[in-house]
């Protein structure tokens, strides 16, 4: 593997197309010194007028990389510097805030499949005819690079707030050669792209050839199988998260459950029904049928305007017969983002939703609504946000919103139209469910409980249905709480049993050495400190290890 710098298609066919754009790649031609007014201006423009931008990363880091870009544009390609301008505004690790890679500015290549990472890996959910045989093939390596590899070499191009980001829209980066050159997935620019892949117990190559002028028409992150595209999913049924997509919102009831499906894509309005008359209807139809349970989809939903939200959030409040602990999920997952987080944040404050499915793709507060800078030479346009959204006090921020019941699919449940996430909200039993973990084990603690609270959050911590509960952050806050006030031997007792629960926790140890080097025990808070450092060399709670072994030292 090289090292990176820093580390509607018509119905002509494929291979028509190719001859037709030519073999070229071509990105915008300008000298060296013009690319570098652009770095500047970007630079210059960050600083100035965006600086509030600088909470995942430091104005100082955000410089350093821009030198090594600067000093490095006389000996790149364009599409390296592109990229590398992208990685630059990517750091700011704010969905709304990217320098996209589509689009006639750019001019690149584009692979002509649609991947999807389910949990049992990524695969060809959808491709071109062409390459119908790898159609719903696994993929173990591209360019003989594990997939693993490959997508943390992409990574920091993509502007992901968290991991679930990288899932939902992060994927169609590997769809560009030049990013893959860029991250030094390939050694050379080039269109012809060698995948690795599983299909039925058999392990076979297959190259894929870029095109320019491509757009592969996926929907929500799903390719529909339409004219000369294919989807990897059984065609004989849609689940109900996949119909009517033309809509952005329709619901239907389920006689057998008792229960509303909704399907919630856009918090826009749909040309055919303003979104007050369409939940009106909804509500209506809870009211006067026998309805047990609603359940709310936003699993597809990128935003939109969340001025739009009031109308389904009051509604939820007044219709007394859902708004019930056990009645009312909301399925979110990978783009769950934007307006559509702002949705699901006052459904968490004023209604009794239990949340299903996986995690959302946006911070719980964010910055959102960019504004587009147009760099002088190139005409690149990089999109800034400016607006803070905070629905939640800042204590309550996170990198996304956890879901009480985690369910994902795999690829044999989305090719057959299976969908365990909806059937989990439709037979959800209460009865054994702890909807809030960390206040059930407060109460443990606090009534003196603890060999209930050890193994409870044992057994909680290997459960599946709370894996994206963060157990190691919350629990290590309370004991910071703790620490804070000086109750010290509730402090030491939650941070020692964090380092038994978390081994792997740099937190934890770091935590602990800070509470022995407070009650007087250096010779212990050195030895807990060097073991958070070996667990964190680079990161911010190792610098934070040393920075005490440091302080010590000169004690």
């Amino acid at each position: 593997m090289s090292t990176p710098i820093t580390t509607k298609i018509s119905r002509l066919s494929l291979l028509t197309l190719l001859l037709l754009t030519g073999s070229i790649f071509a990105q915008p031609d300008l000298p060296a010194n013009s690319w570098q007014e652009d770095l500047r201006f970007l630079q210059k423009t960050v600083h100035e007028d965006y600086s509030f931008l600088f909470k995942k990363t430091s104005p100082g880091a955000f410089d350093e990389e821009v030198e090594k870009l600067y000093a490095a544009i006389p000996s790149l390609e364009s599409h390296e510097i592109i990229i590398g301008m992208a990685r630059l505004v990517a750091s700011f690790k704010y969905g709304h805030t990217s320098l996209r890679l589509g689009g006639e500015k750019n001019n690149f290549y584009q692979l002509p499949l649609n991947l999807y990472h389910f949990n049992d890996g990524v695969y060809i959910e959808g491709t071109h005819k062409d390459y119908q045989d790898a159609l719903g093939a696994k993929v173990l390596e591209i360019e003989g690079i594990p997939i693993a590899e490959v997508l943390s070499a992409v990574e920091p191009v993509i502007p992901a707030e968290n991991e679930q980001y990288a899932k939902g829209y992060g994927l169609g980066y590997l769809n560009f050669p030049e990013v893959l050159h860029a991250q030094g997935v390939t050694k050379t620019l080039k269109k012809d792209i060698a995948f690795t892949l599983e299909k039925d117990g058999e392990v076979f190559k297959k190259v894929f050839m870029a095109s320019r002028g491509l757009s592969v028409p996926d929907h929500y992150g799903f390719l529909p199988q339409e004219g000369d595209w294919l989807s990897s999913r059984q065609q004989e049924a849609t689940p109900p998260y996949l119909q009517e997509l033309d809509k952005h919102y329709y619901f239907k009831y389920l006689p057998e459950d008792k229960a509303v499906y909704v399907r919630y894509s856009q918090v826009v309005p749909d040309p055919s029904e303003a979104i007050d008359v369409f939940y009106q209807r909804v509500f209506d139809f809870i009211e006067e049928n026998e309805v047990d349970r609603l359940v709310l989809d936003v699993r597809l939903n990128g935003g939109g305007n969340n001025f739009n939200n009031k109308t389904v959030v009051t509604g939820i409040i007044r219709t007394e017969k859902i708004n019930q602990v056990g009645k009312f999920f909301v399925i979110t997952g990978r783009r769950t983002f934007s307006a559509a987080q702002n949705l699901i944040n006052e459904l968490d404050n004023y209604t009794n939703a239990i949340f299903v499915g996986e995690p959302s793709s946006e911070n719980i507060n964010f910055y959102g609504d960019n504004r587009t800078v147009t760099l002088p030479n190139s005409q690149l346009q990089a999109h800034l946000s400016w607006a803070w959204w905070q629905d939640k006090p800042q204590w309550q921020n996170g990198k996304w919103t956890a879901p009480h019941l985690a369910v994902d699919m795999s690829f044999a449940e989305y090719s057959s139209n299976q969908d365990p996430i909806l059937d989990k909200a439709l037979h959800f039993d209460s009865e054994d469910f702890i909807l809030d973990p960390m206040d059930y084990l407060t109460g443990l603690f606090q009534a003196g409980k603890m060999e209930q609270l050890q193994s409870e959050t044992i057994r909680m911590v290997a459960d599946p249905a709370y894996r994206f509960f963060d157990f190691e952050g919350q629990m290590n806050r309370a004991g910071q709480r703790l620490l804070g006030q000086n109750k010290m031997q509730p402090a030491f007792f939650i941070f020692q049993f964090c380092t038994q629960i978390f081994p792997e926790s740099a937190m934890s140890y770091n935590n602990l050495a800070q509470a022995f080097l407070q009650a007087g025990d250096k010779a212990k808070a050195g030895e807990l400190s060097k073991q958070a450092l070996q667990l964190d060399p680079e990161g911010l709670i190792g610098k934070n290890a040393q920075k005490r072994l440091d302080t010590m030292g000169k004690d």
